[in-house]
């Protein structure tokens, strides 16, 4: 008899830099713990990036900017838009478009509406079919009898076919649970419903209980959208059908700069919709990572988007101390940033690791990445960054592994994180290589 393991179905995660980190480390008063949630010492810069995330999620922190990393501790409702210095240089579109783009991403919409909806477990899904009236052999669907289902009690509604091609790309089936808008016809699949939990299904599957009350009934829903996804649903013609139309489509550049004037009207109807109650204004995070790659120009811009009504909070990041300014010829400035936007900036200073918190940190990574190593290997180890840097010390860890599976030992060893740094060279010890045989090499 042959038995088989059946293996999960869920993703693996991949292992990047920053996995190991889950939030700041802060307790319930906003204190740094030294060592939480993947974080080790920086208790100051913690701290002040705590009082950063309360302020945002207070929306008292719109159009001001930040010089550091925030762990994406806001979660999932706020909008978070990671961006590099270098992604505005396009050959498509203009510098100062790509930066207005990221903006609104960071800047999100919920739209609470109370729609009418027929909701419930299906229970009939039936297309009726007729004659094609165009002739031939094949046949159209007319119309698509769907049963829905309640605890209060079931419906049978007569639906029209645009709506069963909608059910189709939900793909929509008996014992799901779904909601379809009275008045568009948009349908939505919630799950699976729970009755059928017990079933042996390989997918992944969401079971969702049976609804509550009448099939047809008035429901508030809640959209998250951000403001660059409505100038984009705006931006977009909506061309015909016809050959010439379709030509066109095709013709078209691939991307296209949404002009001043329809954002301003989108503002002007999303400020109508927040008076009226409808809507609210959800100010994320943007995140411009080597913000010194920014130029002159793209700097001057940042000043009028900071200022204006409707703004993100932006967070810079960079490693550069005092640096000529992109784009121009002699003006040298901390971090590459002009003084004047330097000024509105919030800045939190960062301090150099020591060896305890070097060791520390490279145990939780080890932990990450699933690596046994003695404390031995990991005192080290933390030598080794101590003396060189954190992110070199970090990449030993993978090869050193490596090395110790290939003389059949289980964990790292102190003498596999030895052989394994007399192989590879960190960054000061290449440039320092390089300044003593500068004449061995070409300029």
């Amino acid at each position: 008899m042959k038995i088989e393991e059946v293996k999960s179905t869920a993703k693996t995660q991949r292992i990047s830099a920053h996995t190991h980190i889950k939030g700041l480390g802060l307790d319930e008063n906003g204190v740094p713990i030294q060592m939480a949630a993947g974080l080790v010492g920086q208790e100051s810069a913690r701290e002040a990036a705590g009082i950063v995330v309360d302020m945002i999620r207070s929306k008292k922190m719109a159009g001001r900017a930040l010089l550091l990393a925030i762990a994406q501790e806001l979660g999932n409702k706020v909008p978070f838009c990671p961006m590099v210095g270098s992604e505005v240089y396009s050959t498509e579109i203009k510098k100062t478009e790509v930066l207005m783009e990221n903006f609104r991403r960071a800047i999100g919409l919920r739209i609470r509406e109370t729609k009418e909806v027929y909701e419930g477990e299906v229970t009939e899904l039936t297309p009726v079919e007729t004659e094609n009236p165009a002739g031939g052999y094949g046949k159209t669907v007319s119309h698509v009898i769907i049963g829905l289902k309640t605890a209060k009690g079931t419906k049978n509604l007569k639906l029209d076919p645009t709506i069963y091609e909608s059910l189709q790309k939900e793909k929509v089936e008996v014992g799901d649970v779904i909601y379809i808008e009275a008045n568009s016809g948009a349908v939505k699949r919630q799950g699976r419903s729970d009755t059928f939990a017990t079933e042996f299904d390989l997918e992944a599957e969401e079971y969702v209980p049976l609804p509550k009350g009448d099939v047809h009934k008035k429901k508030e829903v809640v959209q998250d959208v951000t403001l660059h996804d409505l100038d984009c649903a705006n931006a977009r013609p909506q061309g015909g059908h016809d050959i010439m139309s379709m030509m066109g489509q095709l013709m078209k550049p691939k991307k296209t700069e949404i002009t001043d004037k329809l954002r301003k009207e989108i503002n002007k109807v999303v400020n109508k919709y927040i008076d009226q109650g409808i809507a609210e204004l959800v100010p994320g995070v943007l995140f411009i990572d080597e913000v010194h790659m920014l130029d002159i120009e793209t700097f001057t811009y940042l000043h009028r988007a900071l200022e204006s009504a409707i703004a993100p909070i932006v967070i810079f990041a960079t490693n550069r101390g005092r640096c000529q300014i992109r784009g121009t010829e002699d003006v040298i400035s901390p971090h590459g940033i002009p003084l004047d936007l330097l000024d509105r900036l919030l800045i939190i200073r960062t301090l150099p690791y020591n060896k305890s918190e070097l060791l520390q940190i490279l145990k939780l990574r080890a932990n990450t990445e699933g690596i046994s190593i003695d404390d031995e290997a990991l005192t080290a180890l933390s030598e080794v960054g101590a003396n060189s840097t954190l992110r070199y010390a970090a990449q030993l860890l993978t090869p050193s592994w490596l090395a110790a599976r290939a003389e059949g030992a289980t964990r790292i060893a102190p003498s596999h994180v030895r052989s394994v740094h007399a192989l590879f060279l960190d960054a000061k010890s290449s440039a320092r290589i390089l300044t003593q045989h500068s004449d061995k090499y070409m300029k």
